[in-house]
């Protein structure tokens, strides 16, 4: 409902898009004040100050906003206000899904350097300047990625937050320098590799060594020690032969044919990160950043030549010992391993797989990450047997999963969930986001007729309408989305019978046949959750909440 109450309360909303911002804090603290300053002189009484620490404009799904959005539907507020357009959303179709949502409940927002006003032509000189902006922040981001690829083809490196380890940057920031005290630190690690020990045995001597990593920590990843030092191409140093044919003409003629260099690359991999918000289990939300890296074609790779240190006999016995053990290491992770990721320790780890043999028996156990790394003292937990935890598990669960009344009472509780997930006002989203939809085709005329009268160049335009194309199918998969979430319940619903009728027919049967890995797949779309317990072990899922498991200390502690 809407405010009536309190016409004159507002909620302060500040956001700042990357860690190190978060860290400092400084831009939040400067859009706040900038906030109060202008409710004060507006009169207004601030509800709540509201901070999204590290998280970005391309998405909705951010604690913060999640947060003003409640106190909205609450009635608390009448503006919502933001130094910034984009620190609503830098989408303008988000934009205008979150102003239609707020409105709703007699709220508006409001941001510092808004132009327009609440008339037909406001909104679109907003618009316009919206889709502006986004033009020009394409046009820097670009901008700035061929002039960092240029800047590497000259044989510059990227300076980043910290130079790689063994190194320094130089003066100028836009070459590496060696850096003795690392370096003797990694010219180590490829001897310990060059004897044949593995990442996990280089990890042990490095902790026992009080060696900290490079990111501070005690324990030196594996993925550190094995991935980006001993394979890593700018330790392994590279005459001027190899060298000269990666390189441009005048880079190379720079170079002293009579030394060697490590190589630097730039331009490998593709980064992309995608923002969403999920459920944690306990009907609340949990903020996931999930990235993806692809690599690049080998032909678009820029290679920058740095100052080489090793010996290059050392390197390559380093990497002919590390690979050598690559066999080893499958064929310990053959095993299928029906708990992997499933099992979580008391402590709040991971427990991870671990295998060791005595004379010719393997013997497998589930082992908390924590104790695994740091020692027993570190965690009490004991390693359990795969013999002592699997059957149990894949008894009970299955045995659930094979009774009528408990699919029954799954299925119920599943359709309560996904029918409290669907708004109550869910049509009038629906109706909206397809009057926008509508409105788009308005706005592509009004564009080409601002185009007509001068106000815009014809670059401007194609690029304005190119945009509006994006935002047309970023509504469109908007509404797809709320129709989709509201047939869901209803399917589930008229489908009920034969969905139970089908899963007490086939589980029995299919759960004998399947595989380590194929029960895995069962109990991760079961989101099953095993910690273990006093009387045995913990057990949750999404069809039902299991009691634990009636066996005792026996089968927790393995013995």
């Amino acid at each position: 409902m809407p405010s009536t109450d309190c016409p004159k309360r507002a909620i302060l909303y500040a956001r700042v898009s990357t860690d190190e911002q978060a860290r400092s804090g400084y831009s939040l603290a400067q859009q706040i004040e900038a906030l109060r300053e202008h409710a004060d002189r507006e009169g207004y009484e601030i509800t709540e100050e509201i901070e999204d620490r590290g998280y970005s404009g391309a998405t909705l799904a951010r604690p913060g906003l999640d947060r003003v959005r409640d106190l909205v539907a609450a009635g608390t507020a009448s503006i919502v206000l933001a130094q910034d357009r984009d620190r609503f959303a830098r989408e303008p179709a988000h934009g205008w899904i979150l102003r239609e949502e707020l409105e709703k409940y007699g709220c508006k927002l409001l941001a510092l350097n808004d132009r327009g006003d609440d008339s037909p032509e406001g909104m679109l000189t907003d618009g316009i300047l919206d889709q502006l902006a986004k033009y020009e922040r394409a046009k820097v981001a670009e901008r700035t990625r061929r002039g960092l690829l240029q800047k590497a083809r000259e044989g510059k490196v990227i300076k980043g937050p910290k130079a790689n380890y063994g190194f320094k940057f130089n003066y100028t920031g836009d070459g590496l320098l060696v850096h003795e005290p690392e370096m003797k630190i990694v010219e180590k690690i490829f001897r310990m590799a060059a004897s044949g020990m593995g990442p996990k045995a280089m990890q042990t001597r490095l902790y026992a060594e009080g060696i900290p990593s490079p990111t501070g920590k005690a324990m030196w990843p594996h993925r550190i020690l094995k991935v980006q030092m001993v394979l890593n191409d700018l330790y392994k140093p590279h005459t001027y032969d190899e060298m000269a044919p990666l390189l441009s003409g005048e880079v190379a003629g720079k170079l002293d044919p009579n030394k060697l260099y490590g190589i630097w690359w730039y331009n490998r991999r593709n980064v992309s990160k995608n923002h969403d918000s999920e459920t944690d289990g306990n009907s609340g939300k949990r903020y996931v950043t999930r990235t993806a890296v692809t690599t690049k074609d080998r032909n678009d790779w820029i290679a920058v030549p740095v100052p080489a240190y090793l010996p290059r006999e050392l390197v390559e016995q380093a990497r002919l010992m590390i690979q050598s053990r690559t066999g080893l290491e499958r064929k310990h992770q053959a095993r299928q391993w029906e708990l992997k990721g499933i099992l979580r320790c008391s402590c709040g780890q991971n427990m991870i797989t671990n295998t060791s043999r005595y004379k010719d028996n393997a013997y497998h156990y589930y082992r908390c990450k924590r104790a695994s790394a740091y020692g027993p003292d570190a965690c009490p937990q004991r390693m359990i047997r795969i013999e002592q935890v699997e059957p149990l598990v894949r008894d009970f669960v299955f045995g659930v999963l094979s009774d009528p009344d408990t699919i029954q009472r799954g299925l119920d509780s599943l359709i309560q969930r996904e029918t409290e997930e669907v708004r109550e006002d869910t049509d009038l989203e629906v109706n909206t986001l397809a009057e926008k939809l509508s409105q788009k085709a308005h706005l592509r005329r009004a564009y080409q007729d601002q185009q007509a009268a001068g106000l815009m160049t014809l670059e401007e335009l194609a690029a304005t309408l190119e945009e509006l194309e994006d935002t047309r199918k970023v509504l469109e998969a908007e509404l797809a989305s709320l129709e989709r979430s509201q047939k869901k319940p209803k399917e589930l619903e008229r489908d009920r019978a034969v969905v139970v009728a089908s899963l007490v027919a086939s589980i029995p049967e299919a759960l004998d046949n399947l595989s380590g890995e194929e029960i895995n797949t069962v109990y991760r779309k079961l989101r099953l959750r095993l910690i273990p317990s006093e009387e045995g072990y913990d057990a949750t899922g999404v069809l039902c909440t299991l009691e634990p498991t009636p066996r005792g200390r026996r089968d927790q502690r393995g013995r």
